[in-house]
């Protein structure tokens, strides 16, 4: 199920305006980098779907001290995360998956309590590890929070309405749900094998003074076909969901998100969101986040948002709204959707929260894995969820 994922965080690294000290900050042995350098940051950025098992391990939890980004703020409140009754798994299985799958971090919450949690690779329970396209959930969850709070009206909105340079484009008559489905009917490319791609284009070319670097790449694009008739998936889009919300708030992305998550549900941790050459956070990737924070937004959607998204949010968020090609599996609203009722957040190199509603459970894993896709891999990853969720019934 490689396409829950996403390079464009990888390459959204490269063209940052370079704000901050010039502080060389040693991202392995492999790759030093100076974060002023612009040219060596288009460089690290453009490589990291290529960096070695060593480089990876090194960087995934400390991306903050390669690119430039914003924090998202914890508050003093930390919402528990109580002891639950051991699950059931054979300590020994439970190795040879985290081996099998570079797993750097694992944990299970059921009734939001901790029934089992592994850390591996150097990562521990005081650290942070990169999301990929696992952010493209938590963007979402802001557009409903940006509802409830007034400054959407709905998804049925056109999206020109609050991005008015893409009058005109291929998101003419396209609404805030298609984008949020990925169903716009805008042509796109997510090889994140091609360096001709989309994806890997989308941040490299020079952008003219004050206009924002997502638009004005996604403004170019054809209409593919009619909206609402083709799901494709486009990591562009989201970075315009992103876009969309700052717009409407009037808010950096990290800061809403402290506003309306971090700080009332009650994470641990401050989370590290990078930005794009604008100096706007990255929404369809790059959040680094602890492994109970993830657990905890996974909770959080469970219980449906309460006080912070409309009440129906999660419940149309995590449906399948469009079909993937694969039986069983859809996409919601940024959410990937699973058999069994089960739904998710999944990010290239194994980055994964998944929900299953019917045992009231949440496991995330946070990973190094040796390939950004690979079928195999995913095929072996969820068969061990699924082993999970048996256990947790």
């Amino acid at each position: 199920m490689g396409k829950g994922l996403m390079l464009a965080g990888a390459l959204a690294l490269g063209l940052f305006t370079g704000g901050g000290a010039a502080a060389q900050a040693v991202a392995s042995p492999e790759v030093p980098v100076n974060r002023a350098d612009n040219a060596g940051l288009r460089k690290v950025g453009a490589e990291v779907l290529f960096w070695s098992q060593a480089q990876r391990d090194a960087n995934f939890p400390h991306m903050e001290k390669i690119f430039p980004g914003h924090i998202v703020k914890a508050g003093g409140k930390v919402r528990a995360l109580p002891v639950g009754k051991p699950l059931a798994v054979d300590a020994a299985e439970v190795d040879a998956f985290i081996a099998a799958q570079n797993v750097s971090g694992l944990i299970v919450l059921q009734d939001g309590k901790v029934r089992l949690e592994r850390y591996a690779r150097g990562y521990g329970p005081k650290g942070r590890w990169t999301s990929f396209s696992v952010a493209k959930s938590f963007t979402s969850t802001l557009v409903g929070a940006a509802i409830r709070d007034g400054y959407i009206k709905s998804v049925d909105e056109p999206v020109t309405k609050y991005i008015p340079e893409l009058a005109g484009s291929g998101y003419d008559g396209v609404s805030i749900a298609q984008l949020l489905t990925m169903t716009s009917g805008v042509r796109w490319n997510e090889d994140y094998t091609s360096p001709t791609s989309d994806v890997a284009r989308m941040f490299l070319e020079p952008v003219p003074a004050g206009e924002d670097p997502t638009v004005f790449y996604m403004k170019k694009l054809p209409r593919e076909t009619a909206p609402g008739a083709k799901w494709v998936y486009k990591t562009g889009e989201t970075n315009l969901i992103g876009v969309l919300v700052r717009r409407a708030t009037k808010k950096p992305l990290a800061t809403y998100l402290s506003e309306k998550v971090w700080k009332p549900y009650g994470m641990e941790q401050d989370a590290f969101w990078m930005v794009d050459p604008s100096g706007s956070e990255v929404s369809g990737c790059c959040l680094s986040v602890s492994l109970r924070d993830y657990a905890r937004l996974g909770q959080f959607a469970l219980e449906g948002g309460k006080g912070v998204v409309p009440a129906d949010w999660f419940a149309e968020s995590t449906r399948a709204h469009a079909k993937v090609g694969r039986p069983g599996y859809g996409y919601g609203y940024q959410w990937w959707t699973y058999p069994e009722g089960r739904y998710g957040a999944q990010g290239i190199f194994g980055q994964t929260i998944r929900v299953d509603p019917k045992t009231r459970t949440v496991v995330v894993i946070s990973a190094a894995a040796a390939k950004a896709t690979d079928g195999a891999y995913g095929a072996a990853r969820s068969a061990f969820l699924d082993r999970l969720f048996a256990a947790a019934k």
